[in-house]
């Protein structure tokens, strides 16, 4: 049998020597053969099994697992979402309306891997191509017709996804992120334009744009399906928001639908439209969508409400400027009383984001807790200054260990306050260092919030 990790070798099995962005492969060969490998495929060397040297490993595991499986993984839809912010949202509306529908669904993403009655973590938001391949089988045994998957910018990058042709592939939106990886951010869209490049002959491109990336994504060989606020395919209209949620019309082929969605947040009507236009190809009768729209619930960790009848905390997974400033502007429009932000930045990522996180939140919310998110290998102290330099307004305060903030910034609330803590959302672990520590943003707030 055909690996790629050597501590799942056993005695005859083939060992393939994978390059990646943190490792490569052929640093193991020599595990693999001890633990049983009869056979190695390689880009260099010469081992003591059977050694077959190929150009590129990558190109011929694609190869491999696409004559392996073609005819059992063209059984799914494949939909791939792609964006800085949105893919997790837009995903996962579609994974529960089409279950709701009556369609077996699976999601990939950074929630994890789900089919209908079950569920369980991933390591990465996309994950590389043999792990993929497992999970798009076990998709098909278990009935599901439609795959709904985020793309990350790394996965197309770094070919996790090589050899994978999609039958619709959703532009969500481009802001400053990864720019620590790509450097720039031609390079970061261009690592996103690769999803369009392999979209089927028959699919579907399904592009914001009200996004000011998103004509960079309409290319001349796909079949492209243009919505937002202007004349496009899908025009949304007429946006009400209130802290339960939005209501909204969808124009198309002159047709008027008013939608109910229970997540509040403008940029969550964007994300649902991802979702209508999937239905609406896959000739779903769209009344049927509009019912069922009224049961969708955000994912875990994004705009997550902890409340009591006085105040409100949100756990947002907001970690981008653009994210960040959705979520306040989108709070701000029916909030009552004050805005309180809790928020940090990733060690060992983007620093160039640091200063414009802290100088929005604080000059969107009333008052700002800058705090941890996961440090990494870098020191916690020395991120939070990186925010806070050269900050104009004096209405935030730090501390570092992100437990003693969430206690503080909860104890400031007031009857029609709201408190956002973003960065983390569904995480439940903080790392610090090369460690993982449990701390999860939900049962921190839960432990006040009463």
């Amino acid at each position: 049998m055909l690996k790629v990790n050597s501590k799942k070798i056993e005695n005859g099995d083939t060992f393939i020597a994978i390059k990646s962005a943190v490792r490569d492969g052929h640093d193991f060969i020599e595990d693999a053969i001890d633990r049983g490998a009869a056979c190695v495929i390689a880009e260099r060397g010469e081992y003591s099994v059977k050694t077959i040297i190929v150009p590129d490993t990558r190109t011929y595991l694609a190869n491999y697992l696409k004559e392996l499986y073609a005819d059992k993984i063209g059984k799914l839809k494949l939909i791939g979402i792609t964006g800085t912010n949105g893919k997790t949202t837009s995903a996962f509306f579609m994974f529960q309306l089409l279950n709701r529908l009556n369609i077996r669904s699976a999601y990939i993403g950074t929630i994890g891997f789900y089919l209908p009655e079950k569920s369980r973590p991933l390591i990465n938001t996309t994950p590389d191509l043999y792990d993929l391949y497992d999970m798009l089988t076990e998709a098909v045994d278990d009935d599901c017709e439609v795959m709904a998957m985020e793309v990350s910018s790394q996965a197309l990058d770094t070919r996790r996804l090589e050899g994978i042709k999609f039958d619709m592939g959703c532009f969500t939106n481009l802001t400053q992120d990864h720019l620590d990886y790509h450097h720039t951010m031609e390079a970061y869209e261009q690592a996103k334009l690769t999803l369009f490049n392999n979209i089927k002959r028959a699919g579907n491109a399904v592009i914001n744009m009200d996004d000011e990336h998103g004509k960079d994504f309409v290319l001349d060989n796909n079949k492209n399906i243009l919505y937002g606020q202007g004349n496009y395919d899908y025009i949304i209209s007429d946006i009400k928001l209130d802290n339960h949620g939005s209501t909204f019309k969808i124009i198309h082929d002159g047709e008027t639908r008013e939608i109910v969605l229970p997540i509040p947040g403008t940029y969550n009507i964007y994300n649902y439209l991802n979702a209508y236009i999937l239905c609406d190809k896959l000739n779903l009768d769209m009344d049927d969508v509009v019912r069922e729209t009224l049961y969708l619930k955000a994912p875990t960790g994004r705009y997550q409400i902890v409340s009591n009848d006085k105040i409100s905390v949100i756990i947002d997974y907001a970690h981008t400027p653009d994210a960040v400033e959705n979520i306040i502007n989108s709070v701000r429009e029916y909030c009552k009383g004050r805005i309180f932000t809790l928020i940090g930045c990733g060690g060992d990522r983007d620093k160039t984001k640091r200063p414009i996180m802290g100088a929005l939140a604080t000059k969107k919310s009333d008052y700002v807790i800058f705090t941890s998110d996961n440090p990494r290998t870098e020191n916690p102290d020395e991120i939070l200054n990186d925010i806070v330099k050269g900050l104009r307004k004096t209405n935030f305060e730090v501390i570092s260990d992100r437990k003693d903030a969430i206690k503080k910034a909860t104890s400031l609330l007031e009857d029609g306050d709201i408190l956002l803590v973003l960065g983390k959302g569904h995480e439940d672990y903080q790392i610090i260092g090369t460690d993982k520590f449990h701390l999860s943003d939900f049962e921190e707030v839960s432990k006040y919030i009463k």
